[in-house]
């Protein structure tokens, strides 16, 4: 979670028998990859190890959907390898992890998952009458609130690797607070507004996800430079279009940006598994994952629901129909 490991798929946590829940909750704590502070927290907020689990689920499984047709499918063969380094893949990890569990720490406080925190409490919102009429609204507020002080940020290393990896963990947070948007219900005699009630809800994780991709098509590259009026060093990259003067230009708080030219990822490496036997699509990227070795051609039948009716009263019934499917893989 730290960026500093790989996020590896935990196994179903539950208590241990014979213990109660304060022990259970601090069982899993001890079994999730964490530092001594991290887990520290962890065993005073009870709750919280299930939702770094949620977490690191969310982010596996968005990651792989994002890169389901690259060459690098974001596969965790190679992970701890690949944090080692400063790719646009390693950006994308960062962003996307700190994204996870921004989300999923808000999620958790609304569903009453959390201990210690409850339905978002932003002024100006009727968060009290939300909780009347049975919704309540995410708490981003005290998710990036513990957050920083879980992942332990108030002082920026002094390094340029450590400067990016603080950087992408907050281009991933700041996905979650620009998805935040505001949601009333209206309450009234035959469906008038007479009464409105509205509250804050985060936006569906696979939103997050694709902004993040995008964020990852245009990363920036960047060196780290001595700013002479702050007298510290900072992140700069290429100049952009538009900018005027010697100075390199800085990234700015949306951009993912990397510090090393990324490996092609086409054949097996420390990094990943290469492409090979990889399946593709013809009209689309198989030129570019196959990496030029080409690829087979494969048919097969596929079995599949077909001409289903509604039957009285209450059930469906369908014929089972097959198909041809051709099947295009890499080849070695």
């Amino acid at each position: 979670l730290t960026g500093k490991e790989a996020l590896t798929q935990f196994p179903s946590l539950g208590a241990p028998g014979g213990s109660g829940p304060g022990q259970g909750h601090v069982k899993q704590c001890e079994l999730l990859q964490l530092s001594r502070k991290q887990r520290r927290l962890c065993r005073r907020e009870p709750g919280l190890a299930e939702t770094l689990r949620d977490a690191i689920r969310l982010g596996v499984l968005e990651c792989q959907f994002q890169f389901r047709s690259e060459r690098w499918n974001c596969s965790l063969e190679g992970r701890p390898s690949l944090l080692k380094r400063g790719f646009k893949e390693t950006a994308f990890l960062y962003a996307v992890s700190s994204a996870a569990l921004t989300h999923s720490l808000a999620r958790a406080c609304s569903a009453g998952r959390m201990e210690r925190c409850t339905c978002d409490d932003s002024p100006g919102l009727e968060n009290r009458k939300a909780w009347q009429w049975g919704v309540c609204g995410d708490n981003l507020k005290y998710s990036t609130r513990f957050l920083k002080k879980f992942l332990g940020q108030k002082r920026i290393g002094k390094d340029l690797r450590a400067k990016v990896d603080i950087h992408n963990t907050n281009v991933g947070i700041k996905a979650v607070k620009n998805g935040l948007k505001t949601t009333c219900k209206c309450h009234g005699v035959s469906g008038s507004c007479a009464v409105r009630t509205c509250w804050k809800q985060l936006s569906p994780f696979h939103e997050i996800g694709r902004l993040l991709k995008l964020r990852y098509d245009d990363a920036v590259k960047v060196f780290s430079t001595t700013n002479d009026a702050v007298g510290h060093s900072e992140l700069a990259g290429p100049h952009r279009h538009g900018h005027s003067g010697k100075q390199p230009s800085l990234p700015r708080p949306t951009d993912l940006v990397y510090v090393e030219d990324s490996p092609s990822f086409c054949r097996p490496s420390k990094y990943s598994l290469g492409t090979a036997g990889r399946t593709c699509s013809r009209e689309g990227n198989c030129d570019s994952m196959c990496c030029g070795r080409g690829y087979n051609t494969q048919s097969r039948l596929v079995t599949f629901s077909c001409h289903c009716q509604v039957q009285w009263c209450c059930y469906v019934e369908c014929q089972q129909c097959m198909q041809e499917e051709v099947v295009y893989s890499c080849k070695q």
